[in-house]
């Protein structure tokens, strides 16, 4: 599907000023190269306070910069998304696997944002988000008033998160903790992954086992989270030893697997085929203050029973 394009805005601050257009650029979007940035440019995509740019015209502070991205092929990604739960204040949607929540890299219209928007409106935004490749329940806002009250209720710590896990072994305890700092480390593509990093930030993760399956080599898990890091259950439960069943990207200590440090085709975060689900959710209602759970059914090859 080719999408429409889209327009990216920046302002100029004190930091790049004296900078040339097609240097500013080349620094901040390093996707592409110097030369394709000065094509760009020479081509009019690029305007600054209003007019076309030269690839060597000089950044004051204060100047605004556009670039309009030339409509490209999105690649194929599920459309269709149920919704859980609804009224003027909140959404809860079903997402399924495989489609992004947010634009980035090739994914603009092909996101649950963009679908979601075109459903319900433009005032509607996610609150957390799921992996391109986790299904399930996912939070939407309809107003700055709920966004502003239940971001604090993140925050605070105050909604709920249970997912459905498939992972790889049957070995773990019973019930177990994963208390690890999850951070950016370095990487090849993208340049930056979170993943396990002694000096990142706080992250919790509550498992327990469903039931354990010994002849396909692994378990079916509930896991909790009450902190909501990128990625978090994908690095916890691989910091533990028991990795996502398929994950290709996380391997054991909560890292990127080696030897993609330098390969063209690495994994990367948006990859698909493990199975994580986001199974119930729960928050504080921002119009009544009462909690609400909303459960999202679970694909059958993670049904707990």
């Amino acid at each position: 599907m080719k999408n429409k394009g889209h327009i990216y805005h920046d302002r100029i601050l004190e930091a790049d000023e004296g900078l040339a257009v097609v240097a500013f650029y080349s620094r901040h979007y390093t996707h592409s190269t110097r030369e394709a940035w000065r094509r760009r440019i020479e081509a009019g995509q690029v305007l600054i306070n209003g007019r076309p740019a030269t690839p060597e015209g000089t950044l004051t502070r204060g100047d605004r910069l556009l670039y309009h991205r030339l409509p490209w092929e999105e690649p194929d990604a599920p459309a269709d998304f149920e919704t859980l739960f609804e009224d003027g204040e909140v959404l809860v949607l079903a997402k399924p696997s495989g489609l992004p929540v947010l634009p980035g890299g090739f994914f603009l219209e092909n996101t649950l944002l963009y679908l979601a928007r075109q459903r319900y409106g433009a005032a509607c935004s996610p609150i957390h988000r799921l992996g391109r490749g986790t299904s399930g329940a996912i939070l939407f806002t309809r107003s700055a008033r709920a966004a502003r009250l239940l971001t604090m209720a993140m925050k605070e710590r105050r909604i709920r998160k249970v997912y459905l896990a498939l992972a790889s072994g049957t070995a773990m305890p019973d019930a177990f903790t994963v208390d690890a700092p999850i951070g950016p480390v370095p990487y090849r593509r993208p340049e930056t992954v979170h993943a396990y990093d002694p000096d990142g930030r706080p992250s919790v993760s509550h498992v327990r086992v469903i039931r354990r399956m010994p002849a396909e080599k692994v378990s079916l898990l509930e896991v909790t989270i009450p902190t909501g890091r990128p990625h978090q259950i994908r690095i916890h439960l691989s910091y533990a030893g028991f990795p996502l069943a398929g994950d290709q990207l996380y391997e054991l200590g909560g890292i990127p697997r080696s030897g993609h440090m330098d390969d063209e085709w690495a994994a990367t975060p948006g990859d698909c085929g493990y199975l994580l689900h986001s199974w119930k959710i729960r928050f504080p209602h921002p119009e009544s203050g009462e909690d609400l759970e909303v459960v999202c059914p679970p694909p059958r090859a993670l049904d707990p029973g």
